[in-house]
């Protein structure tokens, strides 16, 4: 028998047995349609309410309830401690090394001729309790209280000068576990500061530069910080004036 018959009596058993055949194709189900992707509760939950505040105008508006953190953040400075509502106060554990909130309803915030307000306590520690950071027209500032070892205050920064080393220097013996009424008054072309209604600041700002240090950059528009100390917050308020 030649090749070629060979060849052609093996295809043709192959016919005949249906080994020609393709094998019928598996029915192909579509691939199910992901679920909705679930809300990031974390995420959802992790941000700060709104303050509710609307407005504000020639009367004292209350930007601290007294009970809930709405309104603020925890200030992200890295090594902060977590800030909670105790007794009415915000409590600002001890960082490493600062612990502050942030106001979060920015666009209501005033940028110049306004006043805002707190009462302050150092309740542990040694440095400053309250570094109080507001607007200043397009750029802000912090007034502190209690720092560089626990008695200098002032304005940081003019023209680059921290409170340490510009003309708002100021040394102060400040009590543990005593409440400190704090104020601050911007206006076109001044920044004011009271203690207990003692003014402890009168800085000229007119045609000065007015910034914040970049430790406190976080801080910005409207927040309050501690320094590895235990700080307590409370009666924080805003207004304009006439």
């Amino acid at each position: 028998m030649s090749r070629y018959t060979l060849i052609l009596s093996v295809a043709t058993l192959a016919l005949l047995l249906g080994c020609g055949d393709k094998p019928a194709s598996k029915e192909t189900k579509p691939a199910p349609l992901p679920d909705k992707a679930a809300p990031d509760d974390k995420k959802a939950g992790g941000e700060a309410k709104s303050s509710g505040i609307k407005s504000i105008g020639t009367e004292w508006v209350t930007l601290f309830d007294g009970k809930t953190l709405n309104g603020w953040k925890e200030t992200d400075f890295g090594g902060q401690g977590k800030p909670k509502v105790e007794d009415g106060n915000i409590v600002l554990p001890s960082g490493a090394p600062l612990t502050g909130v942030t106001f979060t309803d920015d666009k209501i915030l005033p940028k110049v001729d306004y006043e805002v307000e707190c009462e302050a306590q150092r309740a542990d520690g040694s440095d400053f309790f309250c570094a109080l950071t507001f607007p200043v027209k397009e750029s802000h500032a912090s007034l502190v209280l209690g720092g560089w070892g626990g008695s200098l205050c002032g304005i940081s920064s003019l023209d680059g000068e921290d409170a340490a080393n510009n003309e708002t220097t100021k040394s102060i013996n400040f009590q543990n576990k005593k409440w400190y009424k704090v104020r601050v008054r911007v206006s076109p072309d001044k920044i004011e500061g009271w203690l207990d209604d003692e003014q402890i600041v009168d800085a000229n700002i007119k045609d000065r530069r007015v910034g914040v240090r970049w430790e406190v950059e976080s801080s910005r528009p409207l927040g309050v910080a501690s320094y590895q100390t235990l700080g307590l917050i409370k009666n924080l308020k805003i207004r304009k004036l006439d």
